[in-house]
Order: structure tokens, then sequence, then C-alpha cells
């Protein structure tokens, strides 16, 4: 019977499966020969999950998996340069083309493929045929460029997200309907095909013209009516480079084809020839899925060699042992510690009495060989950990005397012969530091999943087990308890602690096999072997040298905020007329909207009115009062979280305060501090800059501070390439006082502060997106003179709408933005609609400036040791643009001289900025002094 109504043709992109698996999933080769089949392994497996998935009367009458065949199509005889910007194909991915098309004939469905053109070609045209004969068509894919078939009777299935892609879907990815999505992609231009479309035009504007004019071709013919200047001659000049990008992005659907829409008939597999296939390529799991599925006993499938080594699984999910080893005598340790010689890597993780590596004494160590073959040594349980009335400081029986087991593990974990891999390997070296054990070299899984997904999702170990292996870690919390009963570690059951430990291990190692080779296949090697993995020791220094505090001068200075937040209670009160509690939001929020009247109140579902930060700092350009809260506020937080807090930090050994820095704390590179946190010490304001009177040096030494003068300012004059603000840097001149003059038409002889003021808050603004709102509130001005001052900015600076234009566009093609030295950061939220959308384009914007401005003082300090490793000095720490050493009184200027070289060629040789970096020094007794 001729295909017609009531048939349904499903059309599988069988390319987009093969490269989605290949990147998608570890790598995984033959065990018998070593042949790659990693790609080959997801490809089957996706194609066996949409038959299951497509039955019933749903299910497709007529099936076909099309592929590519060549690089070369009759696009090219159009274009030369058509996707000529693509990456070759990867060497262990060539083999296993070949193998997907058999593995297609496997499943006995059709295998399409022709030479000259894509597959999104044969797409179009059997697509369009079973259109016209009066059936459906399903194309599983969610290529953009297939958009343009969607309708009357045609929709597409992205089996990744399980989500069907109909008219509106189309209409919500283009802001067009299916019948213009051509003109749009033709307007737009597409950067992973190299099609040029209209230079500065993107979909949203493509689509507002297509939309305006009705099509293309009405458009081009009626350019000069286009009212803005720039784009009506980007319109009229490049109208030829339109219609080719318009007949690259147009597919064929009136292709010659060897074979018609009866011939794609589904088909049984012939069950042989299937198992067959899945045997040869060694898929044990798919193997017995197919085969119980078929109700037949699965084959048996035997490797080829012995090495010694447990048999790979295919790309999915592996199960976990039901018990690890318990290492009770030395004899065992020394074979553990031969295998991972042996081996030539081993998997570590460390299990201790507190979160502070600074405090947190070893209980025990845990290895992972292999995948599944994983111990724990215990070290430091205690006896009788059930009854702490009973409690004692004997250790519990079958753990190895802790001298003697360190004094076996110290020479492995130092052997550079031998990489340890650890999951947050700062935490591990900086407790085995403690007790004199150097861990290095070191791979750390927690930062390869940062360089990768950094902004998609946490790094921790137990978000990556769920999410990349399928597996729920043992919660701690069935240990050690919660709240009150919670007990530490060493409390713990040696017999309840081993599976926990040796998971951890375990877990680690499998996350290493994973991530390893994807590094490269994500671009990001650089990344983490420049910029994440050489920061881990630098950091771990640090942080155990710690800063010196001054208790005295904190608890002086919380008494002299307490004063000055009384002195701000009064001014409020006087203003409100009557007395009431400042700390209270519902009072205040009486105050406000109540008594004084006060626009834009809001309550929430307890009644009572919002008083947050960003009302208050509306409100505060309308009246005094708000504006008051907001300082109270500051103060308040100033003495609760640090003057107060800060006394609590103070190693009671070291005298010390030691933060911890976090290495994958921020997409954007930035490092995040925590325990306490140093990098959120307001400076703006007198009262935040008095904070750091509290770190001091020790006697005979000088705290010294350096200081990137207005980096991000300096790397948006290069990425933007804003030639005023490159020569104006280049001169030395004062930058916000040049822009003041520029937006303000005010000479620099004239210049105020106060207008100098607003030019500074301007420039800082617009590097984070700063809207009119958010100026208004920065400045306490109305909201429309404020957005004024925006407006006149990038009428004086174009260049600077222009790259924002630029990078929100190529975040919504590509879903990540880049720093200059190829960091990534994935922008998940880019296209999504809603209260959210400002603030993701927003970040968008943002990250590959501050995101570089990171990775260059990252350089810095991954430097900085051997630099001044002849100087009487330390590096301590480093809050967002600065660096603060300790150094011995005398060699101050040398130290200077030695780190600003470090740190104003930072960038190089990687990045060669058309804008210099300039670093201020400053040393004194104290923080403040220095800074």
């Amino acid at each position: 019977m001729a295909f017609g109504k009531g048939h349904h043709l499903h059309l599988v992109d069988g390319s987009a499966f093969i490269f989605r698996a290949y990147h998608a999933l570890p790598p995984l080769t033959r065990k018998s020969d070593g042949m790659p089949i990693g790609a080959v392994s997801g490809f089957v497996n996706m194609i066996w999950k949409m038959i299951e998935d497509n039955k019933g009367p749903d299910a497709p009458t007529h099936a076909a998996v099309v592929f590519d065949k060549g690089s070369h199509t009759f696009r090219n005889d159009l274009y030369d340069a058509y996707k000529a910007n693509r990456d070759e194909m990867p060497e262990d991915l060539r083999p296993q083309i070949p193998l997907t098309r058999e593995a297609t004939r496997a499943f006995n469905l059709a295998c399409l493929e022709q030479e000259g053109f894509e597959a999104d070609d044969i797409i179009a045209t059997l697509a369009c045929r079973a259109r016209e004969a009066g059936g459906r068509c399903t194309i599983i894919s969610s290529d953009k460029d297939l958009m343009q078939l969607v309708g009357g009777g045609v929709e597409m299935f992205d089996a990744m997200k399980n989500t069907r892609i109909d008219d509106e879907g189309v209409r919500a990815k283009f802001g067009v309907g299916p019948d213009r999505v051509v003109d749009v992609q033709a307007l737009a231009g597409d950067s992973t095909d190299n099609v040029p479309g209209a230079p500065g035009i993107g979909i949203k504007t493509a689509a507002t013209l297509i939309n305006e004019f009705g099509s293309l071709d009405e458009l081009l013919e009626r350019a000069h009516e286009v009212p803005q200047p720039k784009r009506r001659q980007t319109l009229i000049e490049k109208a030829d480079q339109i219609r080719l990008s318009k007949q690259l992005v147009q597919l064929d659907c009136d292709m010659a084809l060897d074979y018609d829409l009866d011939s794609l008939e589904v088909r049984e597999p012939v069950t042989q020839e299937l198992l067959d296939f899945l045997t040869q390529m060694e898929f044990r799991t798919m193997t017995k899925r197919v085969s119980d599925a078929l109700g037949i006993e699965a084959p048996v499938i035997r490797d080829q060699t012995d090495d010694g080594a447990a048999p790979r699984e295919e790309a999915e999910q592996v199960a976990f042992p039901e018990s690890y080893t318990w290492v009770k005598d030395t004899d065992a340790l020394k074979d553990w510690i031969a295998r991972a010689h042996a081996r030539g890597y081993v998997a570590i993780d460390t299990e201790t009495t507190s979160l502070n590596e600074m405090q947190a004494l070893l209980v025990g160590v845990s290895l992972c060989i292999e995948p599944g073959e994983a111990c724990y040594i215990p070290l430091g349980h205690k006896e009788n950990a059930e009854a702490d009335l009973f409690a004692t400081d004997a250790l519990s029986d079958g753990q190895i005397p802790f001298d003697e087991a360190m004094g076996l593990l110290k020479p492995l974990f130092e052997d550079p012969s031998v990489l340890k891999i650890l999951q947050n390997a700062k935490y591990d070296c900086k407790v085995l530091a403690r007790l004199g054990v150097q861990v290095a070299p070191v791979d750390d899984t927690m930062l390869m999943s940062y360089a990768m997904n950094g902004g998609l999702h946490g790094h921790g170990m137990d978000t990556l087990s769920e999410r990349y292996l399928g597996h729920s870690p043992i919660p701690i919390k069935e240990l050690i308890g919660t709240g009150k009963s919670q007990v530490t570690f060493d409390k713990v059951e040696i017999a309840k602690a081993v599976n926990y430990a040796a998971e951890d291990a375990d877990v680690t190692l499998r996350l290493w096999h994973l991530f390893k080779p994807q590094l490269h296949r994500s671009h990001v090697t650089t990344v983490y072997e420049t910029l994440e993995r050489p920061l881990i020791p630098v950091l771990a220094r640090m942080e155990m040298a710690g800063v010196k505090v001054d208790r005295n001068v904190l608890s002086r200075m919380s008494g002299a905020f307490e004063q000055k937040m009384a002195g701000l209670e009064d001014q409020i009160r006087e203003l409100a007329g009557e007395d009431f509690k400042v700390s209270s939001p519902k009072q205040l929020g009486e105050i406000l909207f109540d008594k004084l009247g006060l626009p834009g109140g809001k309550k929430t579902k307890t009644g009572a009115y919002q008083t947050g930060a960003d009302i208050l700092e509306d409100l505060a350009t309308e009246h005094e009062l708000p504006g008051l809260v907001l300082d109270w506020r500051q103060v308040s937080k100033l003495k609760s979280t640090y003057t107060d807090a800060l006394q609590d930090h103070i190693d009671p050994e070291t005298g010390r305060v030691h933060t911890s820095y976090s290495i994958a704390g921020a997409n954007t590179g930035r490092l995040a501090s925590t325990e306490p946190n140093l990098q959120n010490i307001p400076i703006r304001t007198e009262e935040g800059r008095r904070i750091r009177e509290a770190f001091v040096a020790p006697e005979g030494r000088t705290l010294v501070a350096l200081d990137y003068s207005q980096i991000e300012l300096r790397i948006l004059a290069h990425i933007a390439g804003i030639g005023e603000l490159k020569q104006a840097f280049k001169d030395g001149q004062d930058i916000h006082a040049l822009t003041a003059s520029e937006m303000f038409n005010v000479p620099l002889d004239q210049m105020t502060p106060e207008i100098r003021r607003q030019a500074k808050a301007i420039n800082f603004g617009v590097i984070y997106g700063i809207s009119g709102f958010g100026l208004a509130r920065n400045l306490r001005i109305p909201r429309d003179e404020a957005q004024g001052f925006i407006d006149r900015y990038f009428e004086r600076f174009p260049g600077i709408r222009d790259y924002m234009d630029e990078t929100v566009k190529f975040a919504k093609e590509h879903g990540f933005v880049q720093t200059l030295f190829g960091r990534r950061i994935n922008t998940p939220e880019i296209n999504a609609k809603g209260p959210g959308a400002g603030f993701a384009k927003r970040a968008a914007i943002n990250a590959p400036i501050q995101g570089t401005a990171a990775d260059v003082i990252r350089r810095a300090m991954i430097r900085m040791e051997d630099a001044i490793a002849d100087l009487p000095a330390t590096m301590l720490l480093q809050v967002h643009d600065e660096l603060l050493f300790e150094v011995d009184q005398g060699a101050e200027d040398d130290l200077v001289k030695a780190a600003r070289e470090v740190m104003e060629g930072a960038s190089l040789p990687a990045v060669d900025l058309s804008v210099p970096l300039e670093v201020d020094a400053g040393q004194g007794a104290t923080w403040a002094e220095a800074h």
C-alpha cells in the first residue's frame, strides 16, 4: 500500500545522534582490540530508546536514519567558505562513523546518505513528500535548520529534551513562523556554519524586520525605508551576501532519490543479525537488554584478552560494589601502595574531624586503583563510639599505628611518578600538609567539571556522581547524624565507615576516567592545566599562612559601630516623627508606606510591607529616611559580619585568620572566600574601609598591597575595541574624568568631584549591564535622569553597545561565552523568558570581562611564588583585583618591583592586550595603610 493518509514517517538525524553521543559520554574502547566505540555505544542506546519509546497507536509506520556523507556539498560550490570554520573530526571518532551505519542496518532501519548533499536535504525532501502524500512526519532532531520544514503534518522531536517542536516552538526560537525561518536565518547568518548573513543583525532584529516587511525579498526591495542608518546601509550594501546566505540555509526539498517512501516501511530487526553486531561490539548491557526484550537468552560475550583490568561497561550507569576493603595491617597497606605505583595513578580521599582544614584531625585515608576496587585505611577511630558517657581516647582495633601508616603513605603521596586524583584536592592537600606530607602531582575532578561545566551546575561530589554516574553516594548523615546528636568522624564505627569512605575514592576515580578525556573535546584543557590545577598548591599555602588580625582593634570598632548605629537610629526616628524599632521590617514598612505615604508599597503574604534593599534604594531617590535605613543596615552588617564575627575566626594556635578560597565558587573564574568571607568587605564607605585596620603585620614585617587599576574597564576597552578609552589608558589619563568630559561636555580642568563620581558609576555600571533603575539606586537620583546618563554613554561609545549585542547573540547561539583565555562560562538561562531573562543577558555581557580579569590575576598568582622565592615575603590574600603580601621590613621595594612585574605581564604570552595593565602598590603596618 502506497504511503499516504494514516501513515507516519520518522526521520532520525543520525549525524546529530553520533556527535551528541561522542561529546556527552565518556570514551570507551573495545576490550579485545582497543577500538574506540564510545560514540557507537551511545548511538545504539539512543536508537534503542527511540524504538522502545515509539510503540502504540502513534508508532511510525515508516522510518529512516539519515546521515551526512562527506564534507563537500553543493553549498560549497556556491560559497567556498561554507562550514570552513568547522573543526577537524576527532581522530577517535573517525573509525566509529561506519560502525554507526552498521548499527542502523543491524536494527533493520533504512540507512540513508547521499554524496553532495547534507542529511538535512534528504530529510527535507522526504518530509515534504510525506506531507504532499497526506501522511505525517516526525523529524527526530533539535537542529534549528530543520525548523523551516515544520507545519502541515511535519513536526520535530528533540529526543535529548523529550520535547516536541511545532509551529509555536519555531516562533519561540525565531520570532517568525516556519515559512519565514529561512528569511530570518539569511539575515542573522550562522557562525557555526560560516553563513555570513547581514553583519550586526541578530535573530531578534531579523525577526522584527521580516515581520514588518513581510519577507526577505520585500525587505531588500524596500531597504531604503529602514529608519536606522547603520542597519539601512548594511541591508543595501550587503544585499547580494544576504541573498547568498538564503541559498545556503534553504533546504533542498526536491532531491533526486533512488528510493521512495514505501521502501522505508518499518521492519522488525533480524534477531541474529542484531545480536551478532552487539556482541561484536562487546556491548554487554545492550545485548542483554535486547535479548530480554526479544524473550531469548543473551549470548555470552567473552573478553579476548586478560590484562587484569575489570571490563569497562558501555556508556551508561555502572554498578558500585556492595562492600570495599578494610585495610587492617601494614602488609595489606603495602600491597595497595605497590598497586598504586604499578598503575601510575591513584584516587585518594581523607576522612577528618572537621571541615576546617586548619583544625581537622586525620581519621582515615581511602585509596582507589580501579573502578570498584577501593579500600579504607582507618587511622584515628575511637573506642566506645556509641556511648559518649564512657568514651575514651583509646583507638579501636583494626587500625595501623598512625605514624607507621603515614610513613608508608607519605612516599606514595609525594612520588612525582604517581598521579594523585582527588575531588576538591585543596582540602585534602592542606590536611596532609599539616602532617608534613606534600601531595603532588594532583588532578582534581571538581576543577575538571568546573572548567567544562561552569554555570551549568554545582561541582560537589554528590552532584557530579548523581549527574554523571547515575549513582547517589552514601549520605554522611547516616554515619555522623545531624543536629545536637551529630558526632565527629573519629567516633564512627570503622565497619560502618569503610563503605562510605572508600566509595568517595571510587566515585572520584570514575569521574576522573569520565572527565579527563572530555577536557580536550570541550576545548578547555589549557584552562584546566594553566588556570585551575596549578592554583591548588598556591591557594593551599596562602590559606595556611593566614593573616594576622588584632582582636583589640576589632573590639574597639564594634563599639564605634554601635555608637554610629545609635546616631543613625536617632535621625531615622526624628524623620519618622515617632519611636520605632529600625531593625523591624514590619514597623519600618508601616512608617514608610502608611505614615509617610511613600509610593510602591507591596505586602507579603503575612500582610507586612516588603522593605528589601532594592525597594529602599528606589525610595531613597524620593525621601531621606530610606537612605538612612540603608546606611544603618550597612553599619549593622559590618558589626555583625566582621568586627564581631572576625574575632571568632582568629585561630587560637596561630593568632591569624585563615580564610578558605573556593576555586570553583563563581561561574566567571572569580575566587570565592569563606570562613570568613574576606571578598565582601565593603570598601566604598569609610566604615567599610576601616575594617582593614584590624589586619596587621607582625613585628618586623610590613603589609604590601598590589592592586590592578581599573582592570575590567581596560579589558572592556580591548574586547570592545573602544579607541578613545584605549588611547586614554595608554596616555595614563583619568578615565572617569575623561568619560565625564566626553558625556557631559565638561572640560577636564573644570571637572567637579560630583560629575566624576557619576561617570565612575556609569563606567563600572555598564560592565555589569546596569539599567536606569540600577544607576538611579546607586546615585540616588531620579530614574529618568539616570537613564539619560546611560543613553548618552552609549551614544558616545557605540562600540560598547555593539559588544553587548554580539555577546548576547553568541551566548544565545552557543549556550556559553568565553574569556580571552578560553574559559567557558555556560549561560543556560540566556534564552529564558520572564524576569530572569534580563539577569541572564547582563551576566553573559559581564562574564567575558570579569572572567578575563579573574584569569589574569590567577595567572599572576601562579607565577608569583617563583618570582618572590628569594625574598623574605609571603602572599597572604587575594581580594578581587588585589594581592596582599607580608614582607620583612627593608625588603618592601624589592617585593613591589618583583610582584608588579609579574602582575602587569600576567596576560602574556597567551593574550597581548591592546591596553596596558597597571598595578598600584601600597605598604603599611595595616591593610588599610597598604591599600
